[in-house]
């Protein structure tokens, strides 16, 4: 077959062209970092870097619910303090309004500063993290005891959240389960222990002050327990909390590591390519001159 000066022309201009396209690819991986910047550049490891994006937002997604609920937990853990705080001064108040010596004056004090302790104690059960409210179950946007009521005004509901595939937490602390249900009820909560000290108080007789010094101080006590209880369990709650937010960033991390695997140029090579191909794009261009600048006098001499 006879070879004419088009024929290479055509093939040295074939072959700049694909030289010119792999110097122009290594180029973008050098300038973006990227080694796969769109499904053709490789479709399997894009494939995969889709999955794995998808990986790393269900993560992302999971640490969020983790962290929202560790604002519930921590929140809940210094209300909870702040009831005991109450329980343990209205235990105080009983024990001195106890005192037989003590005038009907000077109890009715001590029965007006319960009657503050006992909205305190409201005050401290509408705590809210953002604009929910913690202790009205899954009633948020209601705080669950008003001003001026002793009623539970939430729900029984629980608030969970997600932390996992399939994992949810418990992170809200009933008020009811705390501070009692209802206005006048008697279930020997927190409001309705407060509530019958200060009667006692301001009844002044021999069997209310025995009451004081026996069965209201036992209530007292009993609601202590159950703070103390719900304090351990929110408590638990926040240590597997951290453990998975922990856990949570690890996995994200080695998520972010393998898509960087896939979709990221390793620079170094990178590099060394650019300068190869741009080497060989020269070379190229030099010997094609040399090979096309012969004319028909070249032949003729």
């Amino acid at each position: 077959m006879r070879i004419t000066h088009t024929m290479l022309s055509s093939r040295l201009l074939m072959d700049l062209r694909r030289q010119d396209n792999a110097i122009a690819e290594a180029q973008r991986q050098v300038a973006t970092g990227r080694r796969v910047d769109r499904p053709s550049d490789d479709p399997a490891a894009a494939h995969a870097a889709i999955r794995q994006r998808g990986e790393i937002a269900g993560l992302q997604r999971y640490q969020q619910g983790a962290a929202e609920a560790a604002d519930w937990t921590q929140a809940t853990d210094t209300a909870l303090g702040g009831l005991a705080d109450v329980l343990h001064r209205a235990r105080e108040l009983a024990l001195q309004g106890a005192n037989g010596s003590l005038s009907a004056a000077n109890r009715e004090n001590i029965a007006a500063e319960i009657d503050q302790l006992v909205q305190s104690a409201k005050d401290r059960a509408n705590v809210k993290v953002g604009d929910q409210y913690l202790m009205s179950g899954t009633a948020t946007s209601t705080a669950p005891y008003a001003t001026g009521s002793d009623a539970y005004a939430g729900d029984t509901g629980l608030v969970l959240r997600e932390i996992g595939p399939g994992v949810t937490v418990q992170v809200s602390t009933l008020g009811s389960a705390i501070l009692g249900s209802g206005q006048g009820a008697a279930d020997a909560k927190l409001l309705d222990t407060l509530r019958t000290v200060a009667d006692h108080l301001r009844g002044g007789t021999a069997a209310d002050l025995q009451a004081l010094r026996t069965t209201d101080l036992q209530n007292l006590e009993a609601n202590l327990d159950t703070i103390s209880q719900a304090r351990a369990t929110n408590g638990a709650t926040a240590a597997r909390l951290e453990s998975a937010q922990n856990r949570l960033a690890d996995l994200e991390l080695a998520g972010s590591v393998r898509l960087s695997r896939l979709e990221d140029a390793d620079m170094a090579e990178a590099m060394l390519e650019l300068s190869t191909r741009q080497s060989a794009y020269q070379a190229a261009l030099r010997s094609g001159a040399t090979v096309i600048q012969q004319s028909l006098m070249d032949f003729l001499r």
